[in-house]
């Protein structure tokens, strides 16, 4: 391994994890900043690959007429696939008659009263559509998506941003008090405080795993149900960074030894 690769690859390291307990917090918040950053991106960049694409693909296939009016569809053509990913398909049948079958892992379907979503999971969700009157023909929805598709991409992310940042401070602070007190069972220098910044910095390796695995998603070189495999294993590597990380932290009696006052100096 590389100078550079060893330097960047350290903090993620259970002893670059344990670090993050005695050093100053700034530098915590920097390094989910960072992380956070890089996962918003990969998400736009997935999003804007695999959902995007298929829906302005899907918009361009629609007619020039057509609305939903008073919680209906109006559709007076055969069912009809209007575009298909790898990702995403979105098809058209007003009858739900299952005639229309793709291999992406999620179907969105327009029916004449709802929108039905398959997924690799039995059964379906469905959405009933609202009363108000709203565009499904290609003249009114494509200049409105070339407009606003950017503006969501970009909102999408920023909030992928906050959200994982949220989301590490809750599990952080359900995972302190478990931490704490194996530290103080295993005779670890480890307050309140750097118990916290430890789960917090444990659950960063398995963010970037779930990065790794969104760009391996967007490759092909995943399917849903590894996906999915893999978001539930990211969490179980967060607690196997916290506890091997604990032994990274130095001990009291290591750090606070400093010889026996009544033996005399020599």
């Amino acid at each position: 391994m590389s100078a550079f690769a060893s330097k960047f690859a350290e903090p993620f390291t259970p002893r670059g994890v344990a670090a993050f307990a005695r050093i100053r917090s700034v530098w915590l918040f920097l390094a989910q900043s960072f992380i956070a950053l890089l996962a918003a991106i990969s998400l736009a960049y997935f999003l804007n690959d695999n959902c995007f694409s298929v829906i302005h693909a899907a918009i361009l296939n629609l007619p020039d007429t057509g609305r939903i009016v008073l919680g209906h569809l109006e559709w007076h053509d055969q069912p009809k696939m209007l575009a298909e990913g790898r990702l995403l398909a979105i098809d058209v049948d007003p009858d739900h008659g299952n005639t229309l079958h793709s291999t992406a892992d999620i179907q969105v379907e327009f029916g004449h009263d709802s929108i039905r979503a398959y997924s690799l999971l039995p059964g379906y969700a469905e959405l009933f559509y609202p009363e108000w009157p709203a565009p499904f023909n290609r003249k009114e929805l494509e200049p409105q998506w070339n407009a606003w598709a950017t503006d969501i991409l970009f909102l999408t992310g920023a909030a992928a941003f906050f959200a994982l940042l949220l989301c590490w401070v809750v599990l952080a602070t359900i995972y302190f008090l478990p931490a704490w007190v194996a530290g103080f069972l295993t005779n670890r220098k480890l307050d309140l405080w750097a118990s916290w910044k430890l789960s917090a910095a444990a659950v960063l390796p398995g963010a970037l795993l779930m990065i790794v695995a969104v760009w391996l998603y967007d490759f092909g070189q995943l399917r849903l149900v590894s996906f999915s495999f893999i978001f539930a294993a990211h969490f179980v590597l967060g607690w196997i960074y916290l506890v091997v990380s604990l032994f990274f932290v130095p001990g009291v009696s290591s750090a606070t030894h400093k010889g026996n006052p009544f033996e005399p100096s020599k």
